[in-house]
């Protein structure tokens, strides 16, 4: 990968456009921090991590940070990832949307990138104004700030930041390289890695002063911790064995990652011979590729967005009272709780079928065959065409979600093995940042080849 960068730094029309993205990226990072005025930030960072692992804390991993700090882009991607999540499921689901897709080519391609964008300034008011409402709900707002005019501040800022980052990313798109809106996820999530580390050795240092009888229960709360803060404060120390398992578990995660990003099961396709005049065509053999991460994240986003949501819910309106039977629910749903990671694994599989259906449709694959001439081997065009397609793609579909499943849960386990929550998102967040990086070399050769540069692979 640093090979290939370097050689393409070589190139200047190429050269031009990584410096056009990192400075975009520059911008982006400036802006997230840059805080938005009236609001608590202290406050807002301490409540925010109380309430790390729920749809918060995907959020705030999502935006780099900015979300629990309450900048300018707090609201980061997301909302344009929500939109074009969405404008994708109805244009399976319109006809007039799928019509526009399929058929409408470059200009069908524009209107519905223009109607993701409006649907994407929608969710960001949406978004907006329940970041207020959450503020104002935990008296995070500073002492005055409950008026009209504040509120309106803090929701502009935050649609404005939003659109702002929506538009930096089509720009990276167009004239930087590769994916925008995926180069600006990388940059929000690969932000947090210092702080991790600094957090991995904290956590050492005080797992040390525990050993060593310096750190005690009686001393926090002496020094004007109350007992549950102190509480957390000792489960928040990590053994030297326990980094090390991260460690080791994170690189383990990445080799496994990019060995399934590359994984395909290639289906063979014939071409018959056919004469046309005095010549020969096709005759050919190609192969049908189908990658076993068909769905990418976006099921363990979906997944943790809808398992994590009671738990949200409950978090916005107030943690219940310990010793009732609300509590002991709220423990038993609990996103570090047994039966949350259940749920979670199995609503991984059930999206990752779902959307590998809207991604690849075995019936339209199979009628593009028989108009081409193509078929397998072994199987009539038509209907027995489609039964093996369908079969293959559920056994591609099942391995591809058990991994995800994998990915998702096992940071999770190891959060809650070596005492600490902030990994419980690790896996989303490897994914996303692993995927990215292979794509955007991917784009570089691809746009390195065009130049018909040669050996620049050797």
């Amino acid at each position: 990968m640093i090979q290939t960068i370097r050689k393409a730094w070589a190139i200047p029309e190429l050269r031009k456009k990584i410096i056009f993205t990192l400075l975009i990226l520059l911008i982006f990072r400036i802006g997230n921090a840059i805080t938005v005025p009236y609001i608590n930030t202290t406050a807002l960072k301490t409540q925010l991590d109380a309430m790390g692992t729920t749809y918060f804390g995907l959020l705030n991993a999502m935006s780099g940070g900015a979300f629990s700090m309450a900048t300018v882009f707090a609201l980061s991607i997301q909302p344009y990832i929500n939109s074009s999540i969405i404008i994708q499921l109805l244009t399976v689901a319109i006809p007039a949307l799928e019509r526009l897709a399929k058929d409408g080519g470059e200009e069908g391609r524009k209107k519905i990138q223009a109607i993701t964008r409006y649907a994407t300034i929608a969710i960001a008011i949406l978004q907006a104004v329940g970041y207020y409402f959450m503020i104002r709900r935990y008296g995070i707002l500073e002492t005055g700030a409950d008026g009209v005019w504040p509120a309106l501040v803090i929701v502009i800022t935050l649609i404005a930041g939003s659109s702002f980052v929506m538009w930096m990313g089509e720009q990276v798109t167009e004239f930087g390289v590769g994916n925008g809106i995926s180069i600006i996820l990388f940059a929000g999530i690969l932000s947090r890695f210092p702080n991790m580390i600094a957090s991995l050795a904290s956590g050492i240092r005080r797992w040390s002063t525990i050993r060593s009888g310096e750190l005690t229960l009686d001393s926090l709360t002496s020094a004007g911790y109350t007992s549950t803060q102190a509480q957390q404060v000792l489960d928040s120390a990590i053994a030297p064995w326990a980094a090390v398992l991260l460690v080791v578990g994170m690189l383990a995660l990445i080799v496994f990652i990019v060995f399934i990003n590359d994984a395909e099961r290639r289906i063979p396709v014939q071409y018959a011979k056919r004469q046309v005049g005095r010549k020969m065509y096709g005759g050919q053999s190609t192969n049908l590729p189908m990658k076993v991460g068909m769905a990418g994240v976006l099921p363990v986003i979906f997944a943790q967005s809808i398992a994590s949501l009671p738990i949200t819910v409950w978090s916005f309106i107030g943690v219940p009272a310990e010793g009732t039977v609300s509590y002991s629910i709220y423990k038993a749903i609990d996103t570090q709780s047994v039966i949350y990671m259940v749920i979670y694994f199995m609503m991984i599989i059930g999206f990752s079928y779902f959307y590998a259906s809207i991604q690849f449709n075995p019936v339209e694959i199979a009628n593009n065959l028989k108009k081409q001439g193509g078929f397998i081997p072994g199987f009539r065009p038509g209907k027995p065409t489609i039964d093996f397609i369908k079969r293959v793609l559920n056994r591609i579909t099942f391995f591809g979600a058990v991994y995800l499943g994998i990915v998702a849960i096992c940071p999770l386990i190891v959060g809650k093995i070596v005492g600490n929550s902030s990994v419980s998102i690790g896996g989303t967040s490897v994914i996303i940042v692993v995927g990215v990086a292979l794509e955007t070399v991917k784009a570089l050769e691809s746009q390195m080849l065009m130049r018909q540069y040669k050996g620049f692979l050797e």
